[in-house]
């Protein structure tokens, strides 16, 4: 199952995306072009390591499909996927996959380990009807997976789940949409590397923004703005603005606020962000609640200002660790942390007084210079 995004549509988009959270509708299955655009900058990292898909049914992800078609070009020690609920098209393969002895028919939630793909007429693995063929090879096994008294079978936190996370040298996945926050902190428990993809607004947990602050979870190269197109199960309703149907019965629906959030460096990551503007107090003004300059745009951060500063999310599509330092954010809980103090509604959020009116910005993150 490759689950879901925590993703954001604009209007009705919120309001379906809203609804999925709270239906768990987790399954938002990304696309392989997607796929292909951001690890590409990491392949160099991959040769010779355990690769972990642990939301993926192979049936149906493209995280699966892309590591088994590049298995021998990456370099790929081993591809391990988990699959939680039941395929809509691994029903299909069933019978070839039951008389290989490799998935007993009527067992769902299941663990498919690929140690070789051999040379399949001289072309290697290239689509998804080559799986069954993968796994007849001695050297390639599936297994069914057992609920735990605790979790279901395949859930990525059951026991059987977890042994396989230990094995992994990097997990790369959708992780599901109501669980980003566990999904991570079994991730940074078990030190592994990642590369996956979820909503921008999860850098406001808590959770997650103190790894990017300690500079151990960082945003990905490929995707900094825009939305992406997601393909989700029949049985989702289409409300969101940009969603289809294509030609083959698919559903598909287009998401904002999609990122890709890893620990794994690239040489792009350590590119000075270009400064040009010169400070004034009259352009950039001082928050009421806190020592610190608002700017609007991470374009227009002053080439020659070390002070704090208050700067949109995007800044994080730009972020150089060697350049700026990650203070916190300027809002409830983490906004004490920082020193800021209450606003003109009482609240500990930061605010600027501008024509005498007083107004909370949108979404700051606190940072100076190096």
């Amino acid at each position: 199952m490759s689950s879901s995004d925590m993703q954001q549509r604009s209007a009705t988009g919120n309001k379906a995306l809203s609804g999925a959270k709270k239906a768990k509708q987790d399954e938002f299955y990304t696309q392989l072009v997607d796929i292909e655009k951001e690890i590409k900058y990491y392949k160099k990292q991959m040769r010779d390591k355990v690769i972990l898909c642990n939301c993926d049914d192979p049936f149906e992800s493209n995280f699966f499909r892309y590591f088994a078609l590049n298995f021998n070009s990456l370099g790929l020690k081993k591809l391990i996927a988990t699959s939680y609920i039941k395929s809509t098209i691994a029903g299909d393969y069933l019978p070839l996959l039951a008389l290989a002895g490799l998935r007993p028919e009527g067992k769902e939630p299941y663990a498919i380990e690929i140690n070789e793909v051999p040379d399949h007429q001289h072309r290697g693995a290239t689509d998804l009807a080559d799986v069954e063929y993968l796994l007849k090879h001695d050297a390639n096994t599936s297994r069914s997976l057992n609920p735990d008294g605790i979790y279901d079978g395949g859930d990525f936190r059951s026991q059987e789940c977890i042994e396989l996370l230990k094995q992994a040298d990097i997990v790369v996945t959708n992780p599901p949409f109501s669980l980003f926050r566990e999904f991570v902190a079994d991730l940074v428990k078990y030190k592994k590397q990642f590369l996956i993809i979820g909503n921008v607004n999860a850098l406001h947990y808590k959770e997650i923004f103190r790894l990017i602050k300690d500079n151990k979870l960082w945003l990905g190269e490929s995707i900094h703005s825009g939305d992406r197109e997601f393909r989700v199960p029949h049985h989702y309703p289409l409300e969101a603005a940009g969603s289809r149907i294509d030609e083959q019965g698919n559903k598909y629906i287009r998401v904002k606020g999609v990122r890709w959030f890893t620990n794994m460096d690239n040489p792009k990551r350590h590119e000075n962000l270009p400064l040009y503007k010169k400070y004034s107090a009259d352009e950039y003004p001082t928050y009421d609640n806190l020592d610190a300059i608002e700017v609007s745009k991470a374009s227009e951060i002053p080439c020659d200002y070390y002070g704090l500063m208050g700067v949109p999310d995007t800044f994080l599509d730009k972020f150089n660790p060697d350049q700026f330092e990650i203070l916190g954010i300027p809002f409830g809980n983490l906004g004490k942390e920082i020193g800021v103090t209450k606003n003109h509604r009482g609240r500990t959020d930061i605010a600027i007084t501008k024509d005498g009116k007083s107004r909370c910005p949108y979404s700051r993150i606190i940072i100076k210079r190096k």
